[in-house]
């Protein structure tokens, strides 16, 4: 009889047992691959920040455009700045017209010199916003610092919640996981321990005797994982046009189908591996 019969003999004789441990399985791969998802998708709203100016000083009409320059090539020496851009009174009134060409009433109100110069900043990362915004204040002639302080705050709170309450609890699941698998692979060795005595008495190889309780373990792991997989893209893919509408701008979609296939790789990888890995331990403690 091959391994692969065998295996499948195994589950057909404890449905039960088997119900249980790709329920277990399931569970892990759902909640888990839920916070990868909450994990990529926060580092993608990050990087976005990132990449766009995050600060804005105006200048008092007094300042000199010499010294806004100094300050910029000031600026651009900090390792904690990615990008700086010069908006002069001029280039400010176009900006103006372009975002307002639409109200004539409002164009004949506004000309260069009643804008105020600026400059653009954008840090390398998101955390250094509040200390270059601090120094900035600090610099003589500055009229205005802007910057979405509480946004910023916001997003890395939640940044660092996600990822530190889903890798304790994606751990926590791993465990239980893994305890169960050991568990359940466990009794039917009990169950089946005179067969397999006989089996070693006939000369049956190693592998043989224990080929059906691995691939047991990892078609648990890998069905889990499949499960898991398929409940989280179809809860992305139900909640994509709400998410479109609360992080407008931000590309987070549409999801390329790599990423599905990559994601989809990546879970029945890791359900292969923890459902071996614990089989294995089962063999070693109760099978030797």
């Amino acid at each position: 009889m091959s391994i692969r019969r065998n295996t499948w003999k195994h589950i057909r004789r404890s449905p039960y047992q088997a119900f249980a441990a790709i329920s277990v399985m399931t569970l892990t791969f759902l909640v888990g691959g839920l916070f990868v998802l909450l994990s990529i998708g926060s580092s993608v709203v990050l990087n976005y920040f990132e990449q766009k100016p995050q600060i804005t000083v105006f200048f008092t009409d007094e300042k000199k455009e010499t010294d806004i320059v100094a300050l910029e090539d000031k600026l651009k020496q900090n390792k904690k700045v990615a990008a700086v851009k010069y908006i002069s009174k001029d280039e400010a009134l176009e900006i103006y017209k372009q975002q307002f060409q639409k109200d004539p009433l409002l164009l004949e109100m506004v000309s260069a010199d009643i804008l105020p110069a600026s400059l653009e900043v954008s840090a390398e990362k998101i955390e250094y916003l509040r200390d270059l915004a601090e120094n900035l204040k600090a610099e003589s002639g500055i009229e205005e610092v802007v910057y979405q302080q509480e946004v910023v705050d916001l997003l890395l709170a939640w940044t660092n919640t996600i990822r530190t309450f889903g890798v304790v609890l994606v751990v926590f699941l791993g465990f239980v996981t893994l305890f169960t698998i050991i568990t359940v692979i466990s009794m039917k060795i009990a169950l089946k321990r005179k067969e397999i005595e006989i089996l070693q008495l006939v000369g049956a190889s190693p592998w043989y005797i224990r080929g059906p309780f691995i691939l047991e373990g990892a078609l648990y792991g890998m069905i889990g994982a499949l499960i898991g997989w398929a409940a989280n893209v179809g809860l992305l893919i139900y909640s994509s046009q709400f998410l479109q509408t609360l992080f407008v701008g931000i590309p987070l979609f549409p999801v390329p189908n790599l990423f599905y296939a990559a994601f989809l790789g990546g879970l029945l990888s890791v359900g292969m591996l923890l459902g071996v890995f614990a089989s294995s331990l089962a063999l070693l403690r109760y099978l030797r």
